[in-house]
């Protein structure tokens, strides 16, 4: 009875032991600093946050003709992104990035649940030629920038905390960016006053905005795949949307997104750019990318196929014009000779024009037959006037 009274009580130490272990490594982890490159940086995340090493990892490079056309796929729902009341946006910088805090009542439909919002973040590089910042690609191709909406199943979880370790208890929405020459308002939204919160822990409150300016038009087209948190502790447990269509924003503006923070805290001496904020992309394995559209129709053109195409099309142009200019100079010219055949038949005979048309000779025959009669008639005038002279002359005498 003692013994097993003994072995009980050293099963309950263990279990002990090992809750206060695994506390233990919970809290250290919490409490590691990781960063992009440098001390814990992306190639070591996995050494302290284990679920960065597993096999449905994010960001991914999106194949698009190795997409599953899935056209159970509808249109995504954002619900009361266009709506907001009086109160003020909660934005802070958390020393990776900039994050917008969502009210509760904005959510997602056209998933399998209901997932409430909780936040919004950016990805971006460091302004340097040829060198992208979004997180996600499509066929090899990374954009300047990449917008992140985050929101939890709320209708299997309570809240973001219980949700985020699920594998059904996320759900993303990724907006790659581009710029261009026009400056985008959503986006002075934010960026506006990202001045406030330059350094690592500032927080601020912004005006609340329309936060579905910040998306494409197009909502129907994107990518869905199972895939994790970008961030540690790289938990597998988000439902990615990643719409086809780019937003665009300007060089203004991303500029200011690259250089007005800095992921050191406000009383470090060496200030420290928040620059290249994202993370390579992490190997597909057995996962499989559906796309809400066709793989032709969404199909990424490369930039010598829009080259061909340009080119193909002007020569198309060409050709249509020269076609048209030879067929315009044939009629003029079959009008002309037509012009200048009217107006000699109207000043010229006929024959003297067109030899082949002169009328044919009379026949030998009548003309032989006509000089007979005239010949005819001169004999017998001839022969009347012969007889005549021979009856008014006298006739000889005979001798006796």
């Amino acid at each position: 009875m003692g013994r097993r009274v003994n072995m009980d009580s050293l099963g309950l130490f263990v279990l002990l032991i090992s809750t206060f272990l695994h506390w233990t490594a919970a809290s250290s982890a919490d409490e590691i600093s990781w960063s992009y490159s440098g001390f814990v940086g992306q190639s070591e995340w996995s050494e302290y946050f284990p679920d960065c090493g597993g096999t449905s990892q994010s960001p991914v490079d999106v194949i698009t003709t190795q997409t599953k056309y899935d056209p159970s796929l509808v249109p995504v729902m954002p619900l009361g992104y266009s709506q907001h009341s009086n109160q003020p946006f909660s934005m802070h910088n958390n020393g990776h990035t900039v994050i917008v805090e969502l009210p509760e009542w904005m959510g997602l439909g056209g998933l399998p649940w209901f997932f409430t919002a909780v936040q919004l973040h950016l990805h971006w590089g460091n302004g340097g030629p040829g060198v992208g910042g979004s997180e996600h690609t499509i066929n090899g191709r990374s954009s300047d920038a990449e917008l992140h909406v985050v929101h939890y199943n709320a209708e299997l979880y309570p809240n973001m905390s219980a949700a985020m370790t699920q594998r059904d208890g996320l759900a993303v929405l990724g907006i790659l960016i581009e710029t261009g020459e026009e400056t985008n308002p959503g986006f002075n939204n934010i960026l506006n006053y990202m001045s406030r919160i330059r350094h690592a822990d500032q927080k601020t409150f912004i005006p609340a905005f329309d936060v579905q300016s910040l998306l494409p038009k197009d909502l129907g087209r994107y990518y869905r795949y199972n895939g994790s948190l970008t961030t540690p502790p790289c938990y597998q447990s988000v439902i990615w949307t990643l719409f086809h269509e780019r937003v665009q924003i300007s060089k203004a503006q991303l500029l200011k997104m690259e250089m007005m923070l800095y992921s050191s805290k406000v009383q470090e001496v060496d200030r420290m750019l928040l620059q290249d904020n994202y993370r390579i992309t992490q190997p597909l394995n057995h996962r499989i990318i559906f796309a809400s559209f066709s793989a032709e129709s969404g199909r990424e053109l490369s930039s010598g196929e829009v080259t061909a195409i340009v080119i193909g099309v002007m020569c198309g142009c060409v050709g249509v014009a020269v076609i048209i200019r030879f067929i315009v100079k044939t009629i003029r010219f079959f009008k002309l000779l037509h012009l200048e055949t009217v107006v000699v038949n109207s000043s010229t005979s006929s024959w003297d024009v067109l030899h082949n048309n002169r009328p044919a000779p009379m026949p030998r025959t009548k003309e032989t037959e006509k000089s007979q009669e005239i010949k005819t008639d001169l004999a017998l005038t001839l022969t009347s006037k012969a007889e005549r002279k021979e009856e008014l002359s006298p006739s000889p005498q005979t001798e006796p």
